[in-house]
């Protein structure tokens, strides 16, 4: 009999072939294991990555601080503290608020992440984003359009009779010191940051504007609501200048309007807390509504108690009616005047030239104001819509 050749089994009649069976027993047990661990292994990954996502997943924010200023100007957020529109649309997402005096300000608080989200004027929010490279923030609506006015000695008859005088703004960089900084160019003045030039600028906040004016230190102001109707009626001061003269409408098919309070939120905080911001736009929304449907006496006595309770002094009913009747309460943050603004920060030596595309989303208030049958609102191919 011969060998079998290397590395083959001999079978012979009568032989039992028990091992071959129970090799291939083993080897099946072998296979089974190795795709129950196989499985196993999917199945441990595939909740892993459930679970990383579920754990990334937006989700309301605990806590929303929120900004904004003592000013008529900033009628939607005072309206919209004082009668809980923001909170109750905010749920369970504990509001918190914070008062400023002028737009710098709010912003270096928004970038430190003192508060999330801001009612400003747009200048310091376009500087934020050209600063940022697009980083810091987004344009999330509008607020108010109009009410800033420079207002001046009653001797002070044209621009000509500025050369040599001492303005104010409330803050260096926000909307109305970059509007003045702008208009006095067109007029031929030279001015710089450090109150130098022809015409001396000299940031102030605006109770102390007020008071100066009031004791003969300052020549005029180009103000916002309702400080430029307090000079007026309280100190004297007439209107050399109506900023709503110099917006003809072009850039936005709506004369005599253009942008003086928005709402901006942190771009880090919107992206972890989208229907945190939504929730806010939705308050922000019934608030402006309220201000356009609401008789003149009850919208007179609801933000007289807010000034009052959040830090201000009550208006005299002459200047609050004077304030609302220079101002348009709007969602629409009229991203077609942007370039402009832009421009004129750079000619202000405010702000740097640079591609301002990408700075606003409204895709959560046009969310909101098809929810309640309202129109689109345009980012003039400035960012999402």
């Amino acid at each position: 009999m011969t060998s079998p050749q290397p590395g083959m089994t001999r079978i012979v009649a009568g032989e039992s072939n028990k091992p071959k069976r129970k090799r291939a027993v083993e080897v099946l047990v072998a296979l089974g294991l190795v795709l129950l661990i196989a499985a196993g292994a999917v199945v441990a990954s595939t909740l892993s990555r459930n679970t990383e996502a579920q754990a990334a997943a937006p989700a309301p924010a605990e806590e929303l601080k929120l900004g904004y200023f003592g000013n008529v100007t900033h009628a939607p957020a005072l309206v919209g503290v004082k009668e809980g529109f923001i909170a109750k649309s905010l749920g369970e997402t504990k509001l918190s608020t914070q008062v400023f005096n002028a737009g710098p300000a709010a912003i270096e608080a928004l970038n430190a992440g003192a508060i999330d989200a801001t009612y400003i004027g747009p200048n310091p929010a376009i500087n934020s984003f050209v600063k940022s490279q697009g980083e810091s923030v987004s344009i999330v609506a509008g607020a108010a359009a109009g009410g800033a006015q420079l207002v001046v000695k009653p001797e002070i008859g044209s621009a000509a009779d500025l050369k040599g005088k001492t303005l104010s703004t409330p803050q260096l960089g926000g909307t109305q010191d970059v509007a003045l900084r702008a208009w006095l160019a067109g007029q031929g003045y030279k001015t710089t940051t450090d109150g130098g030039g022809d015409v001396a600028i000299n940031p102030t906040e605006n109770a102390q504007t007020l008071k100066l004016f009031q004791d003969g230190k300052l020549d005029g102001a180009w103000l916002p609501e309702p400080w430029a109707s307090r000079l007026v009626l309280q100190a004297g001061a007439k209107v050399l200048v109506d900023e709503k003269d110099l917006w003809d409408g072009s850039l936005t098919g709506k004369p005599g309007e253009f942008p003086t309070t928005i709402l901006i939120v942190n771009k880090k905080f919107a992206a972890e807390h989208p229907d945190t911001v939504k929730a806010l736009l939705k308050g922000h929304a019934q608030s402006v509504a309220w201000l356009n449907d609401t008789p003149a006496a009850e919208k007179t006595s609801v933000l007289n108690a807010a000034l009052k309770e959040y830090g201000s002094a009550e208006l005299p009913q002459d200047v609050i009616e004077r304030s609302l009747k220079n101002i348009v309460f709007t969602v629409d943050p009229l991203a077609g005047t942007y370039n402009k603004l832009l421009q004129d920060g750079v000619d202000a030596g405010t702000t740097k030239q640079a591609d301002i595309n990408g700075i606003f989303d409204l895709t959560a208030l046009n969310s909101v104001t098809a929810e309640t049958g309202g129109g689109s609102v345009s980012a003039a191919g400035l960012g999402e819509d």
